[in-house]
């Protein structure tokens, strides 16, 4: 059995997500090969050696480059802020070391064009985290769109809004910067745009608007001080898909009461079907003829679901969908599978997503 070693780039939030992921996958699924966890790195040099300690990582690099040209890492795991994701994966590709980055890929499209190119060019495995879509329930909808139940593809309706800026006292961050991919459509609109492109297929043609809301903020928690803000608070788009389907998307992080609202709505001649990631166990779904919304729950009918529950009911949570990304990243690895997205399919999100600014900035139809 092949044994792959892990390096892990970041300790924040989706630090400890991988890590956990790592850490669970083999105690969920029968792997075709061994993890080990390598190392972690982090410019903090304390905090890179407490977390490797906590996390169960062999050991701890200050600085990032000394954990890809560490010879026991085989897997480098991106969990930096945005405008790190290049050069730390070109460096990874040029070593010839597989990906698996945050999202979303780069900062921009000609980034995320030159590293699926790399990628492609150094033949590894490269995976990009849009954890949503390994729901089993969104695999589900998947089959259900192309075996025709819904029918023709009509219509898809599509929002991933947040609050979590919606106070104008909430502080700048690197998410603020345009040049560090920041705004709602980078930071949560790429998670939308990548579902749609999963469950509707390539997008031909893009109108769209975006906003600054909140034109300051306090440059750090509790300041009197306040710097400009040029990233969108809100983005709204229309698309029309190459399958000729109409459809809509908006991303806000700024609007009040919503934590996780991820959600998508699909029409099409023969029924419709709905999902909110706030009710990630629920799928509903209407068919000609009936008289109301089927609600269809998430159990073990679903491979996903029931290699961490026997039991219907019992729910998948956002680490589970994390620790499903990383099964498949594993048998990727192992050729034993292709599904996730890949640095060329987190290219053609990028590509979509500077058309929407592109068409906002312009105020017309754009053709991708």
């Amino acid at each position: 059995m092949d044994e792959y070693g892990i390096g892990l780039i970041g300790t924040g939030f989706m630090g400890r997500a991988h890590a956990l992921a790592f850490r669970s996958v083999g105690a969920v699924f029968e792997l075709p090969a061994r993890l080990h966890l390598a190392a972690v790195a982090d410019a903090d040099a304390q905090r890179a050696e407490q977390c490797a300690g906590a996390w169960g990582f062999a050991r701890a690099h200050a600085d990032w480059r000394q954990l890809i040209s560490d010879p026991g890492v085989d897997l480098v795991a991106i969990t930096t802020p945005n405008h790190l994701h290049f050069p730390m994966a070109m460096a990874a590709l040029a070593a010839s070391k597989a990906v698996y980055c945050e999202k979303p890929l780069a900062v921009n499209v000609e980034q995320a064009r030159q590293m699926y190119q790399a990628a492609q060019a150094a033949g590894v495995v490269t995976r990009v985290g849009y954890n949503y879509q390994h729901n089993p329930l969104i695999v589900m909808a998947r089959e259900l769109i192309t075996s025709g139940e819904l029918g023709q593809l009509v219509s898809f309706q599509g929002e991933f809004s947040e609050d979590f800026m919606a106070d104008p006292d909430s502080p700048w961050s690197w998410r603020c910067e345009p040049q560090q991919a920041g705004g709602a459509l980078a930071d949560l609109g790429s998670h939308l745009l990548a579902m749609a492109r999963f469950l509707m297929g390539p997008v031909q043609a893009v109108c769209a608007d975006t906003q600054t809301v909140h034109l300051q903020r306090p440059i750090q928690a509790g300041s009197q001080e306040r710097r400009s803000i040029a990233v969108d608070d809100q983005a709204h788009a229309l698309l029309r898909f190459t399958n000729g389907a109409r459809g809509t998307v908006s991303s806000s992080w700024i609007k009040h009461g919503y934590k996780n609202h991820l959600s998508v709505e699909i029409s099409g001649t023969l029924g419709t079907l709905a999902f909110d990631q706030e009710r990630l166990n629920e799928l509903r779904l209407y068919r000609v003829g009936q008289k109301g919304f089927q609600r269809l729950l998430s159990g073990p009918a679903l491979p996903g679901y029931a290699a961490f529950s026997p039991a219907p009911g019992h729910q998948l949570g956002y680490n589970e969908l994390k620790t499903l990304e990383v099964h498949e990243l594993i048998m990727a690895l192992c050729d034993q599978g292709r599904n996730g997205t890949d640095f060329r399919e987190a290219w053609e999100v990028e590509r979509l997503a500077a058309a929407i600014r592109l068409a906002a900035q312009e105020e017309r139809w754009i053709t991708l």
